[in-house]
């Protein structure tokens, strides 16, 4: 499978794109080790006017530099100083959009997935939920600002995702961002068990 092209992440649709990465393969390669599996949850940020987006407002930190670069770098931060969470950044320079990656189902490099979780077995928690596909895949804040097209870190194409086979849903975790909190730009493939709580469609 071919990579993704650069011009494919300066879409300023940043709902359709995180739709659009529903179904399609993100890899690490890390210290020789590499690992895998195709997006199944994703959720949206739309920059300066989502008060759920760490831009919001044009906030412009050490911390959000990244988001303004142009689509098709990673933007990688600590969640609550344990969990390191993944986001594709896309859109324009200077548009701060990004689309956390929050979910994958493990296709490749299992038994590494398995030894950086300290699981024995395969089960869905290995990769639902943001944090553990951080883990699982070996990023960390080394990752930060990596282009999407590099050897590090990549998305492959593949074919896309059914709309009918697409949840939409409220994000999690951001009732802080009031009104904006009730936005459904949380997307997830429709009965696959390698998506986050909750999963109910």
């Amino acid at each position: 499978m071919s990579k993704l092209p650069a011009d494919f992440y300066l879409q300023e649709d940043v709902v359709s794109l995180a739709k659009q990465l529903l179904g399609k393969r993100l890899f690490t390669n890390i210290n020789g080790e590499l690992t895998g599996g195709i997006i199944t949850e994703t959720e949206a940020y739309d920059g300066i006017i989502d008060k759920a987006c760490h831009a919001y407002g044009g906030k412009n930190t050490n911390r959000t530099a990244t988001m303004y670069l142009a689509g098709g770098v990673t933007y990688v931060y600590l969640c609550y100083g344990i969990h390191h969470l993944l986001n594709v950044v896309s859109g324009k320079e200077g548009n701060p959009q990004a689309i956390l990656i929050r979910g994958i189902e493990p296709t490749t490099g299992i038994d590494v997935m398995l030894k950086r979780r300290k699981m024995q077995k395969l089960a869905p928690r290995i990769t639902a939920g943001p944090g553990a596909l951080a883990q699982a895949l070996g990023i960390d804040k080394q990752i930060n600002a990596k282009f999407l097209t590099a050897d590090e870190i990549w998305i492959e194409q593949a074919a896309d995702v059914d709309e009918g086979q697409i949840v939409s849903t409220t994000r999690i975790g951001v009732a802080y961002a009031q009104e904006h909190a009730l936005w459904p730009f949380r997307f997830y493939i429709k009965g696959n068990r390698f998506v986050s709580k909750p999963n109910n469609g």
